[in-house]
Order: C-alpha cells, then structure tokens, then sequence
C-alpha cells in the first residue's frame, strides 16, 4: 500500500525527538540546486536521497501506471550498459540504489562508500540522465506489474483501500490505484515511459539531502554534474481536491471469513495552524496503539479485531483523516457501529486532560524517532523539505506540542470528527450490513 508512504512518513516527522543530534547545513551548488546535508565523516559513507514532486499524480490521461512502470526500469539499464551490466557496475562498487514511487513523489535513495563516490555517482547519473527502457526489460518488468496488479485484485485490503480512494478522490489521480490498471499497463509503449520520465524528473519538482562523509562544498559540486541535465520543467501538477463526503457504507462483495473496512473523511493540511492540535488528537483517537479509544473500545473492551488505527493523510493535494480495521464478518456490524459512536463522542465531548497530558509525553519523549543511521536522517531531511519544514524544526518541534491546550484541542475535536461525513467501505460477507449509497 505505497499510497500511504507519504502520510507515515508524515507521521514519523511528528515524532522527532526535541534536540536531534545533527547539525542541517543548507547548501546551495554552482547551478542552483540545494540541499540539505549533515556531514557525519566517522564513517566512510554517504546516503544521499532524492525526490521529485508529484509521483504517479503526473501519470497523462489514459497512460495511469506509465510513471510506476517508468521508475521500475531506472535500474534496468542505461546509457552503454544494459540490465546485467548496470547491475554489476552497481555490485562491483558496493553501492545501492533504490527507485520508488508514490501519490506524490518519485523517490531515490543511493547509498555509497567514500572511496567509489566519484564512480557510484557517475552509474547514478546513468540512471537518472540517460536510461535505456530497452524493450526486452521493459517487458519483464512489465509483466511483474501485472502479476502484482492481477494479485491485488484478489486481495480485500488493496481491494477496500482502492473502492475508497475511488469514492473520496473521485476522477482525481489519487482516485486510482497507482500501478494502473491491467488495461493501461498492458498498453504502455516505449514512447509513454520516455515521456513519463520527462514529465516527472526536472530541477524545479527536485528535493535533495545528503548525510555523510561528504562537505558542503563537495555536495555542490556533485549535484550539478549529478542533476544538473535533467530538464528545467516538470509537467503541472494536477489541480488541488476539496473533498465532500456523507455518511454513508459501501458494500464491496467478496468471499471472505472476515471482512476489511476502510473509513475516514476529509482531514486538515499540515500548513494549518490546528494540524499539531490534530495530530494528538488523533494520537489519542487511534494512532497510539493499545493506548488509543478505539483500540480500547473495538478491541479491548469487545474483542472485535485484532487492530484498528486511524491517521491523518496529508497529501500534496488533498487531506484525509482514514482508519482501518479487519473483523470477522458476524461482527463487523458491531464494530462499525462503536466507530460511529466513538466518532461522534470525540466530536461532542473531545479529550480529558490526563489523555492530553499522556499523549504530549508520548510524542515528545517515551517514543522519540531517534536519528541512528545516514540513510535513516537522510530520508527525515528530504521529507521535512518536501512537507515545508523549517530546517530547526527537530528543535522546536516539541514546544509546539507541549503549547497545545485543552481548550485549543477540544476545539479542533469538534471541528475535524465529522460523523455525519464518516465513509465506510468494508469488503467481504458482512453481516447486518448493506450498502448505503
């Protein structure tokens, strides 16, 4: 479930610890590209991480999958060496690089020694500036995205999670599934790939880090060779999505002894001033595990699933507050019925002040991400960048945290829990259940 990478890695900023070890230089190279660099010289490696705004969201019409497919296949070949031979070049320097994408973002992370930078950075570049999309790999890979597709297909999670990206997103880009369709894959030419890859790899969607044994001034020089010939402009990103929903339940029938629900409606942008006061409220609403109401009021107090959790999805384009849980299908009725009210109760009630007080401890100091690896802070330092972070934000971080009062989070309780907007979708044989819409 890629499509949910951006929002825990959203989650995982909010949970930084209130003075981070590391010193975040801002370096900006010859050519004007910038980033964000935390020399750690101890150890003779750099992690360097890339990502370019708007992912699979750029995906033209008719073509939904090319930019997955596309990203499938940076590694499959380039310039004068094909599959097998970039994947030695790769090996025979102890380097890695992995190629991603998402919703958002087309992410690429590189990890090498000091002593083969020079070399490791030239087969990257390979990658990034002159790939091959030979047809031979691209059908092989290809036809693993298939297969995935085609297993998704038969799986009520990817199931529930695409039946209600459809009803929230609608005909958005985030309304299907990423990887396209059987259809769309199938139809994807040579052309489409070259095309996505010029649609979604250019300077002015690029965000960069690096942590390492690597200096300021040798990260600029590097980045304009690295990236300095991609081209200037990405395509335009899809337009912003203002989402209305009602309460309603939407039946997925699928032969299956416990049945998976998906709920949620819209959420809050993390540019707004409430999202701190809606970051622990959800904490203490679903996200804390056994410490959460939901956990204590669907598991706990009724066993009637293993799990539940909620989380605020802040994408670029679009926020959703979504929840998650799988129960057997004689009792999913029981527990959409204790969402709903749980729902409405925090609305109209909000939080005690004990559950404030514990979740503020919780979030700033008895589960702190710690920053332990180059790759670890690297990937941190690119995502505080790409979600408008300031640089000193390990900082402050928990002073904004600690400055939520009862009475702003209350506040936010009944302006964000919307129960009359609450959508379900549960895949399976449910129970005392039928569609509502």
């Amino acid at each position: 479930m890629t499509r949910f990478f951006f929002a825990l890695c959203a989650t995982v900023l909010l949970t930084l610890p209130a003075r981070a070890a590391v010193d975040i230089q801002e370096v900006t190279s010859p050519g004007g590209i910038t980033a964000w660099l935390v020399e750690e010289p101890s150890i003779p490696f750099t992690a360097l991480e890339l990502r370019f705004r708007g992912g699979t969201s750029l995906d033209r019409d008719g073509k939904r999958g090319a930019v997955n497919l596309m990203t499938g296949l940076l590694e499959e070949g380039s310039a004068d060496l094909d599959s097998r031979g970039f994947a030695v070049a790769r090996d025979n320097l102890a380097a890695s690089f992995d190629f991603d994408s998402y919703d958002d973002a087309v992410s690429v992370s590189a990890r090498f020694l000091s002593e083969n930078r020079e070399e490791a950075l030239a087969l990257l570049r390979k990658a990034l500036i002159e790939p091959r999309f030979d047809q031979t790999a691209m059908d092989r890979v290809r036809a693993q995205v298939l297969a995935s597709i085609r297993s998704d297909l038969k799986d009520p999670d990817e199931i529930a999670s695409d039946a209600f990206n459809a009803i929230i997103y609608g005909d958005h880009p985030y309304g299907s599934n990423e990887a396209g369709t059987v259809e769309t894959v199938s139809a994807l030419t040579r052309d489409d790939i070259v095309q996505a890859h010029q649609d979604t790899m250019a300077l002015d969607n690029l965000y960069v880090s690096a942590v390492g044994d690597i200096t300021a001034a040798e990260l600029g020089a590097l980045l304009d060779d690295l990236l300095g010939a991609l081209p200037a402009e990405a395509a335009p990103m899809p337009p912003r999505l203002d989402i209305t929903t009602e309460a309603d339940i939407t039946i997925v029938p699928f032969e299956t002894p416990q049945s998976v629900a998906v709920f949620g409606h819209r959420g809050i942008d993390q540019d707004h001033p409430d999202f701190f006061a809606a970051f622990i409220l959800n904490n203490i609403f679903g996200a804390s595990g056994f410490e959460s109401r939901l956990m204590d009021e669907v598991r706990e107090k009724r066993g009637l699933t293993y799990g539940i959790y909620t989380f605020l999805m802040s994408k670029d384009l679009a926020e959703t507050m979504v929840g998650r849980l799988a129960s057997a299908n004689g009792r999913i009725a029981e527990a959409v019925d204790v969402i709903q009210s749980e729902w409405a109760r925090m609305q109209t009630e909000g939080v005690t002040a004990e559950e404030l007080a514990d979740a503020k401890t919780y979030l700033t100091g008895a589960y702190p991400l710690r920053f332990d690896g180059n790759g670890r802070i690297a990937n941190i330092l690119v995502g505080m960048q790409m979600t408008g972070l300031p640089i000193d934000y390990a900082e402050t971080r928990n002073d904004r945290i600690n400055a939520v009062s009862l009475e702003e989070i209350n506040r936010v309780a009944s302006e964000l829990m919307q129960p009359d907007a609450l959508q379900f979708v549960i895949v399976g044989q449910p129970e005392g259940l039928s569609s509502t819409n």
